[in-house]
């Protein structure tokens, strides 16, 4: 499979700076089959049936962008740098990997200051990125983190406008509870209380699972031959209960469609066999491309992916490739929103 084979041209135009409000106003591209079908989110009350379970994910997205300066002595006295930080994953003893913006000028054992309160030291300097040891831990740690971070918004929209106060709401779904991310599961994003409560009386369920998005899911696919693409690992966990509503949801006749390329790798991940799940705790790096069999996904609601993205390559192999480029044609065509801050689609093969 070559990489162009998932390319297509888009509009610039079609990027998403905000969102759309309120939540499930979003479009939505229903795709059953062959046939396609304009829609909105607030719709899915109708589309879904009472038996279906939603797999969420209820990962937070932590402030991750950091602003600092280094300081250092000089002939002409004591200066300082700006330096850019983005964290993207913790480390087992308290440390994290962040990237860096200047990373060349960075020395191991130099201290960046970011507020009077929080600091780090450059442990260690890599060819891609820095692990840092910062002087605060625990809650003090998340409070400085808080006080002094900015969302880390995709490089699509941070090149456009720099984050700002009202993408701490925008940029967080209704459900986030465990703090880990340094991107949204976007597809989340539509979601509200009130479609949430809609959603359960019309008798479809949530499974809540959790992967913390890493700042992977951006990385550019770098060969031609997609089989030869190495993914990013992340954390995730699917607890006894959710696994158990997987199974009992099949079992009744419902379908199982996660909501966001996130819940729909880690599921896939922790499926024993066609069918069947337990729970699971780990890093996972599946790559799902054309040829992948599918053990649990019925569905997916997914935002519309980047061109040439791995992303790209999960919804080919769901969907069918043909199928995919339709219906991002029929996207374009319609002018529906692209990317984190777009519009959504429900993909049932």
């Amino acid at each position: 499979m070559k990489l162009s084979e998932f390319d297509f041209d888009l509009p610039e135009a079609l990027i998403a700076t905000r969102p759309v409000r309120p939540r499930p106003a979003a479009r939505l591209l229903l795709a059953q089959r062959d046939a396609i079908a304009d829609r909105h989110v607030a719709d899915l009350p109708e589309i879904l049936r009472a038996g279906d379970l939603l797999v969420i994910n209820t990962t937070k997205v932590i402030p991750a962008r950091l602003t600092g300066a280094r300081w250092r002595d000089t002939a002409q006295g004591r200066v300082s740098a700006k330096v850019e930080i983005t964290l993207t994953e913790p480390q087992p003893d308290g440390a994290w990997r962040a990237l860096a913006k200047p990373l060349r000028k960075l020395a191991e054992g130099e201290e960046i200051l970011f507020t009077d309160d929080l600091r780090a030291t450059v442990t260690t300097r890599g060819a891609e990125d820095v692990v840092l040891r910062f002087n605060l831990t625990g809650d003090a740690f998340d409070a400085a983190l808080d006080s002094a971070g900015q969302m880390p918004l995709p490089p699509y929209i941070a090149g456009r406008r720099a984050a700002d106060a009202q993408d701490r709401e925008d940029y967080q779904t209704v459900f986030a509870q465990t703090p880990g991310a340094v991107a949204a599961p976007t597809a989340s994003l539509h979601f509200d209380a009130g479609l949430m409560e809609a959603l359960r009386a019309r008798g479809v369920g949530f499974a809540e699972v959790t992967l913390h998005v890493g700042a992977g899911t951006f990385l550019p696919v770098k060969v031609d031959d997609v089989r030869d693409h190495k993914m990013h690992a992340e954390w995730g966990q699917v607890s006894d209960q959710a696994a158990a509503q997987i199974m009992a949801a099949q079992a009744a006749g419902g379908r199982i469609i996660p909501v966001g390329t996130t819940a729909l790798r880690l599921i896939e991940t922790a499926a024993t066999g066609p069918g069947q799940i337990a729970a699971w705790t780990g890093k996972t790096d599946i790559f799902i491309a054309p040829g992948f069999r599918f053990q649990l996904a019925d569905g997916l609601m997914t935002n519309f992916h980047l061109p040439k993205s791995t992303l790209m390559m999960l919804v080919s192999a769901l969907m069918g490739r043909a199928r995919i480029k339709a219906i991002y044609a029929h996207a374009i065509a319609q002018k529906y929103r692209f990317f984190s801050y777009g519009d959504a689609s429900l993909l049932l093969p």
